[in-house]
C-alpha cells in the first residue's frame, strides 16, 4: 500500500474533454483501491483550473508527490502540460515533452518511423489555408482518410470516397488544426498493442477491433457501443509476432517512457503491418482497450496504475540525477 499523494489531471481544453473525465475516474478508483491518496485537478474546458493550478515552480506545490496526466488530446498529450510539470520539478505518469509532442503530430509521428524504417501508410500534407484537392486526387486513389494532425479519438476524422466527400472532410479537419494529413486507404485488421514501461518496454497481447460502422470513428468508440473488441487479435502468430516488436520498436523511436497504446493496420492484400499512431495517454475508460489487454495479460487495473506510479518514479529519480548548469 502507498500513501502517495498522486494529483490526476483530467478535463482540458481538447475535443476529447469528456473521454478525459471517464478516464480519470476510472485511474482515480484504482489509485484509491491500491491505497495512493488520490487528487482530481480538473481544467475546464476554457482552461481554468479547479481547485488550484500546479504551478511551474520547484516546491511551489508541496501537496503533491506524482501527477497522473489523463488529459488526453490537445493540451494535455502533446507535451504542453508535460513541459509544465517538469518546470515544476513534479514526477509524471508517461511520456515527456519530446516524446509526447511527436507522437501527438501524426506527420512528424510518421517522419520519426519511417527515419527508424518503420512501416505506415502513404500520406500527404496540406495546409488549412491552401486544401488542394486535386492534388490529393492525383496521388491517392479513393477511399482516403482525411484527419487533423493533432487531435485524437477519430476527432475530426473522414474517410473520403469521392471528390465531393473529400471537400468535406478536408474543411472539417481544417476546423481542428492547420495541417492536415490525407493517408491511403488500408483495408483490413485494426490492431491495437499497448505498451509500459521506461528503458524496457514491453508489448501486450495485442487486441482487434470490429468496427460498427465504416471504420472506428469517435461515435463507435464513446457512443454507440457497438464496436466488438476482441483479445487476443484474430489474425496469424506471425501478424502478433510483427505487432509486438513494432509496437516496442514504435515506443522506443519516438523515445516513449511510462506507457502507450500504438495502433496499426494490416492491409488484408498483402498481409503487411502498418503503424497507424502512438497515443502515449490512451484511454482508461470501461471501454478503453490499453487497460483491457493488460487485464489480459495478468496485470490488472489497480496493479497497472500503480507500475505505472513507479516507473513515473524511477524516470523522475533518473532526470534528478543530471546537471543543468555547469
Amino acid at each position: 500500500m502507498s500513501s502517495l499523494r498522486v494529483a490526476v489531471l483530467h478535463g482540458g481544453r481538447s475535443g476529447e474533454h469528456e473521454v478525459s473525465l471517464r478516464s480519470a475516474e476510472a485511474v482515480i478508483d484504482a489509485l484509491h483501491r491500491k491505497g495512493y491518496k488520490a487528487a482530481p485537478y480538473f481544467i475546464s474546458k476554457d482552461g481554468r483550473w479547479r481547485p488550484a493550478p500546479i504551478l511551474p515552480v520547484p516546491g511551489a506545490n508541496p501537496e503533491i508527490d506524482v501527477v497522473f496526466p489523463m488529459l488526453h488530446g490537445t493540451f494535455g498529450e502533446d507535451g504542453t502540460v508535460q513541459g509544465l510539470l517538469e518546470m515544476a520539478a513534479l514526477p509524471y505518469v508517461g511520456a515527456g515533452v519530446f516524446a509526447s509532442a511527436a507522437a501527438m503530430d501524426k506527420d512528424l509521428f510518421k517522419r520519426i518511423c519511417r527515419e527508424r524504417g518503420l512501416p505506415v501508410a502513404d500520406y500527404a500534407v496540406l495546409h488549412s489555408r491552401s486544401l488542394d484537392a486535386a492534388l490529393v486526387m492525383r496521388r491517392f486513389p479513393f477511399p482516403v482518410f482525411v484527419k487533423p494532425a493533432n487531435l485524437g479519438s477519430s476527432v475530426g476524422i473522414h474517410k473520403a470516397h469521392n471528390a465531393a466527400e473529400l471537400d468535406a472532410a478536408l474543411a472539417d479537419a481544417a476546423r481542428y488544426d492547420t495541417k492536415i494529413l490525407v493517408e491511403r486507404c488500408i483495408a483490413g485488421p485494426e490492431i491495437e498493442c499497448a505498451v509500459i514501461g521506461n528503458h524496457e518496454p514491453a508489448a501486450s497481447t495485442p487486441c482487434q477491433i470490429f468496427p460498427s460502422r465504416e471504420f472506428y470513428d469517435y461515435d463507435d468508440k464513446y457512443v454507440l457501443d457497438k464496436a466488438r473488441a476482441v483479445i487476443p487479435a484474430e489474425v496469424s502468430a506471425e501478424t502478433v509476432r510483427d505487432v509486438r516488436r513494432l509496437a516496442v520498436e514504435c515506443y522506443r523511436a519516438v523515445e516513449c517512457s511510462g506507457m502507450g497504446r500504438v495502433d496499426f493496420l494490416v492491409e488484408a492484400a498483402t498481409g503487411k503491418v502498418f503503424i497507424n499512431e502512438l497515443n502515449t495517454i490512451p484511454g482508461f475508460t470501461s471501454i478503453s482497450m490499453f487497460p483491457r489487454m493488460w487485464a489480459y495479460d495478468g496485470l490488472p487495473m489497480p496493479e497497472l496504475v500503480h507500475r505505472l506510479v513507479e516507473l513515473a518514479l524511477e524516470r523522475f529519480r533518473e532526470r534528478q540525477a543530471l546537471r543543468f548548469e555547469k
